[in-house]
């Protein structure tokens, strides 16, 4: 728990996040004079973004949050890891001083929900989708049984999560909940099944701004393999319906209503590359059309900043591999074998390993 007092915090507010800070920050402790790394995002009047860091090992902050502040209380969107819930915590405490009241995690993943406990020892409640439980009793089994799960294979990388323990979300909503104090309207929606089975999306109908989650990212994050593509596809028409002029992704840069429209049309032509060229490939010539693929794919202006390169941190393989799946009801026996580094480091990074 943060034992810093107010004055402390709000000094801090100008501060930048030094290397040894961010060590502090990782191996459990804040350090307030060095707790801002970068000014936060204001998108409007008490309404703030932060810019998560996926690609660094280890990153304190991996995926990106957001907080709005009420009239009597803070929510914020998503809890991330435990040392990015702490950095997020002196974010705020730098801008107001009111109570932390709300964590609302857009998914199960660790990078969105393990930082809950930090959460809930500063006054918070975490929230969610009912479908954030019910992946945690699938996935968490270190906390629901006695398998080690996800949390555990976290531990094994981050030093923030070896220190804690699970908190999973104890407010719980079917479809919607709505926070409105007369001033602010922010409405948690479940809009279908998309990176995962319990997504949910956070909508400030007045402003017209949306967080997404990881519903939507806006670069090559994309993992497929907690959802369904082809249902990610349905999802995302109706985030579209909404008439965002903000969005706030998952991973990647802040952007407008089109990185809708992109992370869609990335879907849809990844399912028409694969259900064309794999559908009837010899497996000695299924790497080979994979590298077709994600050449044709490269070349469409409005999505290829969503194909990874192909070496290390390359998750392109396992996205094919996850659609031709989907469409087939089976897995591509060239890729069984295949050590996938990239999908394993991505997947470590958001709490998946």
């Amino acid at each position: 728990m943060c034992k810093v007092n107010r004055r402390e915090f709000l000094a801090a507010g100008t501060a930048f996040l030094s290397v040894a800070a961010e060590t502090e920050l990782l191996h459990g402790a804040v350090s307030v004079a060095a707790a801002q790394d970068a000014e936060v995002d204001k998108l409007a009047p008490d309404i703030y973004f932060h810019e998560g860091d996926v690609v660094s090992d280890n990153a304190p902050a991996v995926c990106n949050n957001g907080w709005i502040i009420f009239e009597d209380y803070v929510l914020v969107i998503d809890a991330n890891f435990p040392a990015g819930a702490k950095l997020m915590i002196s974010k705020i405490r730098s801008i107001t001083d009111k109570p932390i009241r709300f964590a609302f995690d857009t998914h199960h993943h660790g990078d969105h929900a393990y930082g809950n406990q930090i959460f809930v020892e500063n006054g918070g409640v975490p929230v969610a989708h009912t479908g954030v439980v019910a992946e945690m009793r699938r996935y968490e089994t270190g906390y629901y049984d006695s398998k080690p799960g996800r949390w555990e294979e976290s531990a094994k990388e981050r030093a923030d999560v070896r220190a804690g323990r699970l908190k999973p979300p104890s407010v719980l909503f079917p479809k919607e909940l709505y926070f409105d104090d007369g001033k602010h309207r922010v409405e948690l929606m479940h809009l279908g099944v998309a990176h995962t089975h319990g997504d949910a999306v956070a909508w400030l109908p007045e402003q017209k701004i949306l967080f997404t989650g990881d519903v939507c990212v806006n670069g090559p994050y994309n993992y497929v393999g907690d959802g369904n593509v082809g249902q990610w596809i349905a999802t995302l028409d109706v985030a579209r319906k909404l008439g965002a002029k903000i969005v706030c992704t998952g991973h990647g840069h802040r952007s407008v209503s089109s990185v809708l429209d992109d992370q869609q049309a990335f879907f849809k032509a990844l399912q028409d590359q694969v259900g064309s060229r794999l559908a009837n490939a010899a497996p000695d010539q299924t790497k080979t059309e994979i590298e077709a693929i994600r050449s044709t794919l490269k070349g469409n202006q409005q999505i290829a900043r969503y194909i990874s390169d192909s070496g290390k941190g390359d998750g392109f393989p396992a996205q094919v591999q996850k659609v031709y799946e989907e469409l087939n009801g089976k897995k591509l026996t060239a890729l069984l074998d295949e050590p996938h580094f990239s999908r394993h480091a991505h997947a470590r990074s958001h709490g998946m390993a």
